[in-house]
């Protein structure tokens, strides 16, 4: 009986600490990353104290947040450079960091801390990769380069709302992408 107790407690704090996560993540989204832990708590319909057993302080807890965004930016990237179709590849990539942009807005300028540094390094080694492999396939303009590519996706965060952000990705890419 007593480990059926024991289980239950670890699966239902198991459980708190994802739904914390998952609504800490919409709110700095939403609300940037000095949203206070108590706003967060109450959206979580949690009280505050639970959210500091889990996480002892609010950058605890955005830590988390943002490891989980760094890890989902790791798989898109692996599902692109496994994808076969370079240009689906190179077209999926922009437009999922367009809509990123715009839909995480609050949490962006946060991953630019040291903490994720290399991990940023290592995203953008991938997107070269994913570059030269499109430039290989002749997806690319003959004179289009890494750097050109990593231009174009600096370009999209300039773009404050998805219409525009899509619109914009769009005739970057057509300058990008061969005929």
């Amino acid at each position: 009986m007593r480990d059926e107790v024991t289980q239950k407690r670890r699966a239902d704090a198991e459980h708190n600490r994802r739904h914390l996560v998952a609504v800490a993540h919409a709110a700095f989204a939403q609300d940037g990353p000095d949203l206070p832990v108590r706003e967060i708590a109450r959206r979580a319909g949690l009280a505050p104290a639970t959210v500091h057993r889990h996480f002892p302080s609010r950058d605890d807890l955005l830590a988390a947040v943002l490891a989980g965004q760094v890890e989902r930016c790791e798989r898109q990237l692996r599902a692109a450079l496994a994808d076969p179709d370079s240009r689906r590849a190179l077209t999926r990539t922009f437009h999922r960091f367009g809509e990123w942009q715009v839909q995480e807005r609050g949490l962006i300028d946060a991953l630019g801390g040291a903490a994720f540094a290399d991990r940023r390094r290592e995203h953008a080694e991938a997107f070269g990769r994913l570059v030269e492999r499109a430039r290989a396939d002749g997806v690319l303009r003959p004179r289009v380069t890494v750097d050109d590519a990593r231009v174009a996706l600096t370009a999209i965060t300039s773009a404050r709302a998805l219409p525009a952000v899509r619109q914009l990705t769009g005739v970057l890419l057509t300058g990008l992408l061969s005929g």
